[in-house]
Parts: C-alpha cells; sequence; structure tokens
C-alpha cells in the first residue's frame, strides 16, 4: 500500500486489501460520528464496485438505528427493477447489524424525477448534513450521476445548487436523480473508490480538467481516494 499526498490517493497491493481497509476506516469514521450526534447520515453508491465494502459494513457492530443510509444517486427505476440501486442496497449493506438502519429514498412513484422529488426532498434535506460519503468513479469521469455532458451538470455542481438533481445523459438508459456536489462536499468525510488501471488514468487526467469535463474532480478536495489495480 502507498500514499500519494500530492492528491491523496492511496494505492493497495490488492483489492482485497483495499475492501478490508475502506471498511474499517468507514467503521471508524461513523463510530466517531456517532459519538457526537444522535444521528448521522451515510451516503452509499450503487454499482457493482462498491458491493463487497457494502457486505462487510453490514457486519459492523455499532448502534445501527441511529444511522441513515441514502443513495447519491439513483435510476429512476421501481424498487423491484434488477437496476435499483435501492434494490442493490437492500441486498448488500441493509441486513445483518445493519438492518436496523433507517432508509431514506430518492426515489418516489412518479413518471418522472422532476414529479418526484418534491414529494421526497424534505425528508431528504431532514437528514443532511452528510455525515460519511462513499463514492465511485467511471472511467468517464463521473461521479454518483454527475455526467460529462448531462443535461443539469452545471447547475448540480454550482455552490448554490439544489439538493438533488434530475440527470438525463446520452447513453443513460434512463433518467435518473444525483445528490449535488455541494451535498457531497457538505460530508464531514469523503472516501472515493475504484478499481482498475483504465480508471486511474482516468483520475490522473480529472485533476487537471474542468469539473464540467470531470465531475468528478468537484468533490476530490477533502476526499480519500482508494484505489487497486
Amino acid at each position: 500500500m502507498a500514499r500519494n499526498s500530492m492528491t491523496n490517493i492511496i494505492e493497495y497491493d490488492a483489492r482485497a486489501e483495499l475492501i478490508q481497509k475502506v471498511v474499517y476506516e468507514i467503521s471508524n469514521d461513523l463510530s466517531s460520528a456517532l459519538d457526537s450526534n444522535k444521528y448521522i447520515t451515510f451516503a452509499v453508491p450503487g454499482g457493482t464496485t462498491p458491493g463487497p465494502i457494502l457486505e462487510k459494513l453490514s457486519e459492523v457492530q455499532l448502534d445501527w438505528t441511529r444511522v441513515k443510509i441514502i443513495l447519491g444517486d439513483e435510476r429512476w427505476v421501481p424498487y423491484s427493477h434488477e437496476r435499483s440501486n435501492s434494490k442493490l442496497i437492500t441486498e448488500t449493506l441493509l441486513k445483518n447489524e445493519a438492518s436496523g438502519a433507517q432508509f431514506i429514498p430518492i426515489y418516489a412513484d412518479f413518471a418522472t424525477p422532476e414529479e418526484g422529488i418534491v414529494h421526497i426532498i424534505k425528508d431528504i434535506e431532514d437528514c443532511l448534513p452528510l455525515s460519511i460519503a462513499l463514492l465511485g468513479m467511471g472511467a468517464d469521469m463521473h461521479t454518483a450521476s454527475l455526467f460529462p455532458r448531462s443535461i443539469n451538470l452545471k447547475a448540480a455542481l454550482s455552490i448554490d445548487a439544489p439538493t438533488l438533481v434530475p440527470v438525463s445523459a446520452p447513453g443513460l438508459s434512463e433518467q435518473r436523480v444525483s445528490l449535488s456536489a455541494r451535498v457531497f462536499n457538505s460530508s464531514q468525510k469523503k472516501h472515493v473508490v475504484f478499481f482498475g488501471a483504465e480508471k486511474k488514468k482516468a483520475l490522473d487526467n480529472a485533476l487537471s480538467l474542468n469539473p464540467l469535463s470531470a465531475p468528478v474532480r468537484a468533490i476530490l478536495e477533502g476526499a480519500i481516494v482508494h484505489w487497486a489495480k
């Protein structure tokens, strides 16, 4: 394991080592936040990369009844849909010791995100600011559902961004919603996790680009980046 202090990147020799270390770090972050707050909020990503981390976190012993779980982004599909991040989080994190955590949905059963957001935004804003945020990154330098060339990206990256932003972009098969960069950056702790040489190259490129071209750039300040081949 090596640390790149210039960009706050920790490079691991193996993916299993990364998973173990991130679980340890987030467990400590959660415990510390609970020591000084009655309730805390933990933002988690969808996708396959964080799955093993969330599985192991579900076994950590702490007072999960005081932890609110919120997705960083969601596809605008029903909970039963195979591509629903809510379904994924239920299967990976909201079980075992973590079954008592409170899940804060960022989806509602309306035709479009624009219609649904007005019905869920109060519950979301009531659990902010975030205490801990776990994020991923795509090879196109997106994070959460903040994609390059996506509609509403400029608004989602602004300092006065709304809490939850509807997202559509070229190549996306569903509409999505995402917490804005402002919300992620309000978190006391941020961890970004990804695997593979292609994504490492993408991150290196992102460091020299404008966030509108590389949205992940907008949330890197103060974050700990974890990477393994």
